[in-house]
């Protein structure tokens, strides 16, 4: 089974996990040109589950025989009521990611993610530190975070400055927003209810009672995502933020394209390989810093948004210079994160 003990190299992954979250978006923007966020959401959970089910099998499985290996722990785990924890935060994740795709779809990336995300890295470090403090610098980790607070504002400062003068966007920014912030504030439980459950100690013979391992743990994440997409996407097809209600979304689905099917399960999968990442780190790094670093991904989302998807594009000059601060002040709020961990 594949695993992190040592600090630099969760870094690392960290980093490497800050890009998969903040890059999966894209994949909703290549699929939108053509098809419905709503449409594109049920590739992208059945990728996530898909890519939990293949890494358990194999990177969760290099250690046959043991109580650690997937199966083995997976077993274990039904066995008493622990499971119910990254069940749990998958059904809240779920929820909070679909107004996440709303927002992107409403407002864009670069608006979305640094509200929504910002929001759930600030909650989600909080809640993981007090659920597992690891004698990590909180005043350091307090302090990083405020400055990731700082250049979140800073963002929502420069797009509000892009709609100066522009009346017909006013309802959609508004209502992107407000998607993002109820996100944000679902998001930030998944992580603390799922590392609730691992047992980094590798050293024993088997995991804790009720433990589970990172593999397994997201497994039943992505289960509880995918069993709670029945409910809440269905409730987005009928009561859509956006363009007209999805009747004949079975029949929709099914004739879509293969490669637009394939553009939504690569997002899911992209998305699931960070998270994995960022589980399977925190034994190294804390589930507060592993989740905090890879939360960084507000700073990738918006890269991609503004200089690729060009969404400040006619933007006052007051957006760009706002949007550098943004940048500064959310690297600097990242290496304080790293320092407070190290």
């Amino acid at each position: 089974m594949f695993y992190v003990s040592n600090y630099t190299f969760a870094v690392a992954l960290c980093v490497v996990c800050m890009f998969c979250w903040g890059s999966w978006g894209n994949t909703q923007k290549l699929a939108g040109k053509s098809w419905r966020y709503e449409l594109f959401y049920w590739d992208y959970v059945i990728g996530l589950l898909l890519f939990a089910l293949i890494a358990g099998l194999t990177a969760g499985s290099t250690v046959k025989g043991s109580e650690w290996a997937f199966i083995a722990n997976l077993k274990s785990a039904f066995a008493g009521k622990g499971w119910l924890w990254p069940l749990a935060a998958g059904i809240v994740f779920n929820a909070s990611n679909i107004l996440l795709s709303a927002s992107i779809a409403v407002a864009g990336m670069s608006v979305a993610f640094p509200v929504g995300v910002g929001l759930a890295l600030v909650g989600g470090t909080v809640f993981n530190y007090l659920f597992a403090p690891s004698g990590k610098s909180l005043a350091m980790i307090v302090g990083g975070l405020a400055l990731i607070v700082v250049s979140i504002i800073c963002n929502a400062m420069a797009f509000k400055a892009k709609q100066t003068g522009v009346v017909t966007e006013k309802s959609s920014t508004k209502k992107g927003l407000l998607l993002a912030v109820v996100a944000g504030l679902l998001m930030m439980w998944f992580s603390p209810l799922v590392n609730k459950v691992i047992d980094n100690n590798f050293t024993a013979a088997a995991p804790g009672e009720g433990k589970m391992t990172a593999y397994t743990a997201f497994f039943v994440f992505a289960a509880g995502i995918f069993i709670s997409n029945f409910l809440w996407n269905t409730i987005a097809m009928r009561k859509p933020v956006q363009g007209e209600p999805i009747l004949d979304g079975t029949k929709r689905y099914f004739n879509g394209p293969l490669l637009t099917h394939l553009v939504g399960m690569l997002g899911g999968s992209i998305w699931g390989f960070g998270t994995l990442l960022s589980f399977v780190t925190a034994g190294a790094a804390s589930p507060a810093i592993a989740y905090a670093l890879g939360q960084g991904a507000t700073l990738v989302s918006a890269l991609w948004g503004i200089l690729i998807w060009k969404e400040f594009a006619g933007a006052p000059k007051k957006s760009a210079v706002l949007n550098f601060l943004m940048f500064i002040l959310f690297i600097a709020g990242l290496a304080v994160l790293i320092k407070a961990g190290a």
